[in-house]
């Protein structure tokens, strides 16, 4: 939990000295990139991204204002919405890539060394998730 609190911290830190939004801004518009034209609704966006619910919520109002994403009714509960990431999303999560890259390289992979050590972490990682 250091390691990554760290590691996290760490890039974090690249990305604003960048002066580019916070990581959670590129890990909301990957999974909305991902979910394409159809969007994701928020639990669904909640569940990938790990966050509670009233942070996810904060979350898109940002987004929103920004113009990054919008907020549509959904189609099999008008009650509901889907979230839906905008060109102006698409291309700050592009823009936002080549730093958040080189972040990950610098505080995880060069700490790790070669490849086989990278593979012996992402092993044992995987046996805890099964």
């Amino acid at each position: 939990m250091r390691a990554q609190r760290a590691a996290l911290q760490a890039i974090r830190g690249d990305l604003k000295a960048a002066k580019l939004p916070p990581l959670e801004w590129y890990d909301a518009l990957l999974e909305l990139e991902r979910a394409g034209p159809a969007g994701l609704r928020p639990l669904q966006l909640e569940d990938r991204l790990l966050l509670e619910q009233h942070n996810v919520s904060r979350l898109l109002d940002r987004l929103a204002t920004a113009g990054l994403v919008e907020r549509r009714p959904c189609p099999q509960d008008k009650r509901g919405q889907v979230v839906v990431i905008t060109a102006a999303g698409a291309a700050l999560r592009a823009a936002m890539w080549p730093t958040y890259r080189a972040a990950i390289a610098r505080h995880v992979g060069a700490p790790l060394g070669d490849d086989a050590a990278a593979a012996q972490l992402a092993a044992l990682l995987d046996r805890m998730l099964d």
